[in-house]
Protein backbone atom coordinates (compact mmCIF):
# COMPACT_ATOMS: atom_id res chain seq x y z
CA UNK A 1 0.00 0.00 0.00
CA UNK A 2 2.95 2.33 0.69
CA UNK A 3 4.56 2.08 -2.36
CA UNK A 4 1.42 2.53 -4.13
CA UNK A 5 1.09 5.68 -2.06
CA UNK A 6 4.46 6.83 -3.08
CA UNK A 7 3.69 6.23 -6.92
CA UNK A 8 0.79 8.66 -6.58
CA UNK A 9 2.71 11.18 -4.43
CA UNK A 10 5.94 10.66 -7.35
CA UNK A 11 3.11 11.30 -10.34
CA UNK A 12 1.60 14.15 -8.76
CA UNK A 13 4.90 15.50 -7.84
CA UNK A 14 6.47 15.22 -11.57
CA UNK A 15 2.81 16.44 -12.84
CA UNK A 16 2.75 20.08 -11.02
CA UNK A 17 6.92 20.06 -12.02
CA UNK A 18 6.42 19.49 -15.72
CA UNK A 19 3.18 21.83 -15.67
CA UNK A 20 5.43 25.13 -14.28
CA UNK A 21 8.08 23.98 -16.67
CA UNK A 22 5.84 23.89 -19.45
CA UNK A 23 3.61 26.79 -18.98
CA UNK A 24 7.04 29.19 -18.29
CA UNK A 25 9.47 27.34 -20.88
CA UNK A 26 7.00 25.85 -23.94
CA UNK A 27 7.05 22.26 -24.69
CA UNK A 28 10.28 22.49 -27.21
CA UNK A 29 12.70 23.95 -24.21
CA UNK A 30 11.44 21.70 -21.81
CA UNK A 31 12.90 18.12 -21.25
CA UNK A 32 12.33 15.53 -19.16
CA UNK A 33 15.20 15.51 -17.79
CA UNK A 34 14.78 19.06 -16.50
CA UNK A 35 11.59 17.90 -15.11
CA UNK A 36 13.19 15.11 -13.16
CA UNK A 37 15.82 17.47 -11.82
CA UNK A 38 13.26 19.82 -10.42
CA UNK A 39 12.14 16.59 -8.37
CA UNK A 40 15.11 14.91 -7.30
CA UNK A 41 14.40 12.33 -9.93
CA UNK A 42 15.95 10.55 -12.76
CA UNK A 43 14.66 10.41 -16.22
CA UNK A 44 13.95 6.38 -15.63
CA UNK A 45 12.07 7.15 -12.59
CA UNK A 46 10.05 10.08 -14.88
CA UNK A 47 9.39 7.41 -17.83
CA UNK A 48 8.21 5.07 -14.77
CA UNK A 49 5.68 7.37 -13.73
CA UNK A 50 4.22 9.18 -16.67
CA UNK A 51 5.80 7.62 -19.83
CA UNK A 52 8.15 9.77 -22.19
CA UNK A 53 7.65 13.67 -22.76
CA UNK A 54 4.83 13.40 -25.31
CA UNK A 55 2.64 11.79 -22.37
CA UNK A 56 3.84 13.70 -19.88
CA UNK A 57 2.61 17.10 -21.61
CA UNK A 58 -0.40 15.28 -22.73
CA UNK A 59 -1.00 14.25 -19.39
CA UNK A 60 -0.59 18.03 -18.13
CA UNK A 61 -2.97 19.75 -21.22
CA UNK A 62 -5.50 16.87 -19.94
CA UNK A 63 -5.14 18.21 -16.63
CA UNK A 64 -5.31 21.83 -17.64
CA UNK A 65 -8.26 21.04 -19.87
CA UNK A 66 -10.30 18.85 -17.11
CA UNK A 67 -10.09 21.98 -15.16
CA UNK A 68 -11.26 24.35 -17.85
CA UNK A 69 -14.07 22.20 -18.85
CA UNK A 70 -15.38 21.73 -14.97
CA UNK A 71 -15.68 25.69 -14.31
CA UNK A 72 -17.34 26.07 -18.48
CA UNK A 73 -19.90 23.74 -17.72
CA UNK A 74 -20.72 24.85 -14.46
CA UNK A 75 -20.88 28.03 -15.69
CA UNK A 76 -22.58 27.36 -18.17
CA UNK A 77 -24.67 25.53 -16.13
CA UNK A 78 -25.77 28.70 -14.45
CA UNK A 79 -26.16 30.07 -17.66
CA UNK A 80 -28.37 27.79 -19.43
CA UNK A 81 -30.95 28.72 -16.11
CA UNK A 82 -30.98 31.95 -16.26
CA UNK A 83 -34.28 34.24 -17.25
CA UNK A 84 -35.48 34.28 -20.83
CA UNK A 85 -34.95 37.90 -21.24
CA UNK A 86 -32.48 40.08 -22.99
CA UNK A 87 -31.42 41.79 -20.03
CA UNK A 88 -31.20 38.50 -17.68
CA UNK A 89 -29.17 36.93 -20.45
CA UNK A 90 -26.84 39.46 -20.90
CA UNK A 91 -26.03 39.98 -16.92
CA UNK A 92 -25.72 35.47 -16.91
CA UNK A 93 -23.43 35.97 -20.17
CA UNK A 94 -21.46 38.86 -17.97
CA UNK A 95 -21.49 36.38 -15.31
CA UNK A 96 -19.93 33.66 -17.15
CA UNK A 97 -17.19 36.12 -18.51
CA UNK A 98 -16.08 36.92 -15.05
CA UNK A 99 -16.20 33.24 -13.91
CA UNK A 100 -13.65 32.56 -16.56
CA UNK A 101 -11.33 35.49 -15.79
CA UNK A 102 -11.42 34.54 -12.25
CA UNK A 103 -10.52 31.19 -13.15
CA UNK A 104 -7.46 32.29 -15.20
CA UNK A 105 -6.61 34.53 -12.76
CA UNK A 106 -6.57 31.78 -9.85
CA UNK A 107 -4.75 29.28 -12.15
CA UNK A 108 -2.19 31.38 -14.06
CA UNK A 109 -0.71 27.85 -15.58
CA UNK A 110 -2.88 27.16 -17.66
CA UNK A 111 -3.52 30.37 -19.98
CA UNK A 112 0.23 29.81 -19.97
CA UNK A 113 0.25 26.65 -21.16
CA UNK A 114 -2.19 27.30 -24.25
CA UNK A 115 -0.86 30.69 -25.08
CA UNK A 116 2.71 28.55 -25.56
CA UNK A 117 0.48 26.50 -28.23
CA UNK A 118 -1.08 30.06 -29.98
CA UNK A 119 3.27 30.47 -30.60
CA UNK A 120 3.67 26.84 -32.20
CA UNK A 121 5.25 25.24 -29.23
CA UNK A 122 4.82 21.72 -29.77
CA UNK A 123 3.02 22.29 -32.99
CA UNK A 124 3.34 19.06 -34.48
CA UNK A 125 1.24 17.67 -31.45
CA UNK A 126 -1.86 19.02 -33.11
CA UNK A 127 -4.39 16.26 -31.39
CA UNK A 128 -4.36 18.31 -28.17
CA UNK A 129 -6.15 20.85 -29.87
CA UNK A 130 -8.19 18.51 -31.51
CA UNK A 131 -9.26 16.37 -28.41
CA UNK A 132 -9.48 19.13 -26.23
CA UNK A 133 -9.49 22.74 -27.25
CA UNK A 134 -11.96 22.36 -29.97
CA UNK A 135 -14.63 20.52 -28.17
CA UNK A 136 -14.73 22.52 -25.42
CA UNK A 137 -14.78 25.88 -27.90
CA UNK A 138 -17.55 24.35 -29.64
CA UNK A 139 -19.59 23.36 -26.83
CA UNK A 140 -19.41 26.24 -25.06
CA UNK A 141 -20.39 28.50 -28.79
CA UNK A 142 -23.17 26.27 -28.77
CA UNK A 143 -24.80 26.69 -25.31
CA UNK A 144 -24.23 30.42 -25.80
CA UNK A 145 -25.62 30.43 -29.18
CA UNK A 146 -29.04 28.53 -27.71
CA UNK A 147 -29.51 31.08 -25.21
CA UNK A 148 -29.12 34.16 -26.89
CA UNK A 149 -31.59 33.03 -29.70
CA UNK A 150 -33.57 32.22 -26.62
CA UNK A 151 -33.41 35.66 -25.02
CA UNK A 152 -34.12 36.90 -29.08
CA UNK A 153 -30.34 39.07 -28.83
CA UNK A 154 -27.46 38.30 -30.99
CA UNK A 155 -28.81 37.88 -34.17
CA UNK A 156 -26.20 37.30 -36.70
CA UNK A 157 -23.15 37.44 -34.17
CA UNK A 158 -19.77 35.36 -35.23
CA UNK A 159 -20.67 33.45 -31.30
CA UNK A 160 -17.82 31.00 -31.78
CA UNK A 161 -15.25 33.91 -32.49
CA UNK A 162 -17.05 35.94 -29.44
CA UNK A 163 -16.38 33.09 -27.01
CA UNK A 164 -12.18 33.55 -29.04
CA UNK A 165 -12.27 36.89 -28.38
CA UNK A 166 -12.71 36.12 -25.08
CA UNK A 167 -10.31 33.74 -24.34
CA UNK A 168 -7.67 35.53 -26.06
CA UNK A 169 -8.07 38.65 -24.20
CA UNK A 170 -8.45 37.03 -21.16
CA UNK A 171 -5.60 34.97 -21.36
CA UNK A 172 -3.49 37.86 -22.61
CA UNK A 173 -4.14 40.31 -19.71
CA UNK A 174 -3.50 37.77 -16.94
CA UNK A 175 -0.39 36.39 -18.23
CA UNK A 176 0.67 40.26 -19.52
CA UNK A 177 -1.58 42.95 -17.96
CA UNK A 178 -1.13 45.99 -19.80
CA UNK A 179 1.15 48.56 -19.81
CA UNK A 180 0.61 52.28 -18.67
CA UNK A 181 2.17 55.60 -20.37
CA UNK A 182 5.08 55.26 -18.24
CA UNK A 183 5.70 51.88 -19.53
CA UNK A 184 5.16 50.33 -16.63
CA UNK A 185 3.38 46.77 -16.67
CA UNK A 186 0.00 46.26 -14.73
CA UNK A 187 -0.77 43.28 -13.79
CA UNK A 188 -3.62 41.73 -12.69
CA UNK A 189 -2.61 42.31 -9.14
CA UNK A 190 -2.75 46.08 -9.87
CA UNK A 191 -7.02 46.46 -8.85
CA UNK A 192 -7.38 49.30 -10.73
CA UNK A 193 -5.83 47.56 -13.89
CA UNK A 194 -8.22 44.46 -13.24
CA UNK A 195 -11.42 46.83 -12.89
CA UNK A 196 -10.62 48.52 -16.10
CA UNK A 197 -9.85 45.45 -18.07
CA UNK A 198 -13.12 43.74 -16.91
CA UNK A 199 -15.33 47.06 -17.30
CA UNK A 200 -13.43 46.68 -21.10
CA UNK A 201 -14.46 43.07 -21.45
CA UNK A 202 -17.77 43.81 -20.39
CA UNK A 203 -18.18 46.29 -23.26
CA UNK A 204 -16.73 44.53 -25.78
CA UNK A 205 -19.47 41.29 -25.45
CA UNK A 206 -22.25 44.00 -24.98
CA UNK A 207 -21.52 45.74 -27.72
CA UNK A 208 -20.70 42.47 -30.02
CA UNK A 209 -24.44 41.83 -28.51
CA UNK A 210 -25.81 44.77 -29.09
CA UNK A 211 -24.03 45.01 -32.92
CA UNK A 212 -25.91 42.02 -33.68
CA UNK A 213 -23.95 41.13 -36.42
CA UNK A 214 -24.08 44.12 -38.65
CA UNK A 215 -22.15 45.62 -40.90
CA UNK A 216 -19.49 48.26 -39.04
CA UNK A 217 -21.91 51.93 -39.29
CA UNK A 218 -25.21 50.17 -39.71
CA UNK A 219 -27.41 51.96 -37.18
CA UNK A 220 -30.23 49.76 -35.50
CA UNK A 221 -33.86 50.94 -36.84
Amino acid sequence: MSNHADDGTSRERILEAATRLFAERGYDATSTRAIGEAVGLNIATVAYHVGGKFELYRAVMRRAHLAQREVATAALERLRACGPSAEETRAALLGFVDTYLSFCLSHPEVPALWMRRWLSEGAELAEIETEFAGPLVAEVASDVRTVLERAGIGTGIDVEMLVFTIVWTTHSFGQAGVIDPAGRRLGPRDLAALDRFRRHLHAVVTGVLDQGGRPPGERRA
